[in-house]
């Protein structure tokens, strides 16, 4: 009989305490998860690829500094100086040839003299001024077309490496580079080739 009752009292203190004690400990590792969860989550609504577009909108370069980036900003800047030398170089020649030709269209009968080296060089023939005002005009408005392209380039880039800045390489992912035969068809000769396996665990 006393062993049954003190049976009894242990199962009474002590099963409670240990149940309890797998409870909380379940509810430490879900709460855990919920917060590894949670941190990861908020990681990446913190790097948000809205914000690296407007940076870059509004300073370009700022976005791939948001994406930390840092080594791109010299490339977009050196992009919109190669386009700042095409765009004032092509101005300053359409300007030279646009003043040449109006003032030899002016000057038809030669009493006055030259007004640059263009005109001096080629003041007898006004198509020949006039093909070159419109080359380094094209070219100029060409340039700020690409000025334009380059822009938008900044902007997209700093989306894309926004969107995949917490994206990371699965350290199971592997590529296997095998030779492959085909079986011939009608007749054929049997080809050769290179077959490229990669799997995603």
């Amino acid at each position: 009989m006393k062993v049954s009752i003190l049976s009894i009292l242990l199962f009474i203190f002590f099963i409670p305490e240990i149940l309890l004690g797998q409870v909380e400990l379940t509810y430490d590792s879900i709460s855990s998860e919920v917060r590894e969860v949670d941190a990861d989550t908020v990681m990446r609504k913190q790097h948000s690829a809205h914000k690296a577009s407007i940076y870059s909108m509004v300073l370009p370069g700022l976005g791939q500094a948001y994406n930390r980036k840092y080594w791109k900003i010299p490339i977009v800047y050196a992009g919109f100086g190669v386009v700042y030398y095409f765009v004032s170089f092509n101005n300053s020649e359409y300007q030279e040839w646009r003043e040449a030709y109006n003032h030899a269209l002016q000057n038809a009968d030669g009493s006055e003299p030259p007004i640059n080296e263009y005109e001096e060089k080629y003041g007898y023939d006004t198509d020949i001024l006039k093909d070159q005002k419109d080359y380094y005009r094209r070219n100029r408005d060409l340039s700020y077309i690409l000025g334009g392209v380059w822009y938008l380039l900044n902007i997209v880039d700093a989306a894309v490496d926004a969107h995949l800045f917490s994206w990371e390489v699965d350290e199971d992912l592997s590529l296997r580079v095998e030779p492959a035969f085909y079986q011939p068809l009608y007749g054929q000769k049997v080809n050769g080739g290179v077959k490229l396996t990669m799997h995603f665990r």
